[in-house]
């Protein structure tokens, strides 16, 4: 049994900058997620994509969010326990024990759920299934990595016209696959891959993959043509979304509302001493942008230091008369 003051479940950018909070307030930290480094959807999903909405950030590519979120809370030195879920929770004492999928116990004064979407998992490409090479991917942590290739993207939607923009310049090619003439993005970013040098195949469906130890080509038909068609292929890159679910907190005993934790005005979850914050929680008029994440993570560290030490006061003090 492990003990820590808090806990916080998810490592995306709410829990991340809790974790800064939580030091602030003097509490020692665990940040706890599934994937294998910090970010959450953020470094899963587009970690190369431009955000407008951050205060104090005119713009911020995704993994320079992260990156400072993480530099931010590492003058406090949390704890990171990575690919690991939080499986299970009891009470001792009037305080949570957490288990993790590894074994582990933490008895903590709090826990702060922050899981976003909770657990997701990328929609496979089925031609894929039996393909046992490299090169197939569903999302892309280093843009660099894939310098020089030939790159198939398979998908409509907003990740697939994102990943073309930011990997043409880079690439040897990109070539764009859809099994629709319409696309899911936004009409604005699909216009502007559509301005580049960038071949856009509709009404196609990916039938194989060619290559042993890694990808050399992408077999497709085009609806209502003849012979299928082989594409080079360094590189597949399926963006076919995700699917996401609650997991294990689903057993927790939380009052939930479809895919989200029910909160009141504190964060506070009808569970004794757990919070819930960022796009997880819900109440009466939420809003879910990563803007409002980050003042729920200190609304919900402010109030769990009360339940921690009840002489504490709600009110942290400004960080700028801490020096």
């Amino acid at each position: 049994m492990r003990d820590v003051d808090l806990a916080i479940v998810g490592a995306g950018p709410t829990g991340l900058f809790a974790a800064y909070y939580a030091g602030f307030r003097g509490l020692s930290t665990v940040v706890i997620d599934a994937l294998p480094e910090p970010g959450g959807q953020v470094t899963a999903m587009y970690p190369e994509k431009m955000i407008f909405d951050v205060a104090g950030f005119p713009a911020i590519r995704g993994r320079d969010l992260v990156t400072n979120l993480v530099e931010q809370a590492a003058q406090f030195n949390p704890g990171y326990l990575l690919g690991v879920r939080a499986d299970t929770i009891d009470h001792l004492d009037g305080k949570p024990v957490l288990g993790l999928s590894d074994g582990t116990l933490l008895n903590c004064g709090s826990v702060i759920i922050t899981g976003g979407l909770g657990s997701f998992s990328a929609r496979p490409l089925p031609c894929a299934a039996g393909f046992t090479g490299t090169g197939v991917c569903y999302f892309v942590p280093h843009l660099d990595d894939l310098a020089g290739h030939h790159v198939v993207i398979v998908g409509g939607g907003d990740s697939a016209f994102d990943w073309a923009l930011a990997l043409q310049p880079l690439a040897r090619s990109v070539t764009l696959v859809h099994r629709r003439d319409r696309f899911r993005a936004h009409a604005s970013t699909v216009a502007r891959v559509q301005a580049l040098p960038v071949e856009i195949i509709v009404n196609a469906q990916v039938e194989r993959l060619h290559g042993t130890e890694s990808v050399s080509g992408v077999e497709v038909t085009v609806k209502g043509d003849g012979a299928p068609r082989l594409l080079p292929a360094d590189t597949v890159v399926a963006a076919l979304g995700f699917t996401a679910d609650l997991g294990p907190l689903v057993d927790w005993g939380l009052d939930l509302d479809k895919r989200h934790i029910k909160v009141d005005s504190t964060t506070a979850t009808n569970l004794p001493r757990v919070f819930a914050a960022g796009d997880i929680s819900d109440y009466p008029g939420k809003v879910r942008l990563i803007a409002v994440g980050f003042g729920e993570a200190a609304t919900a560290v402010n109030n769990a230091a009360i339940a921690i030490d009840p002489a504490a006061h709600l009110f942290p003090g400004h960080s700028s008369d801490a020096g």
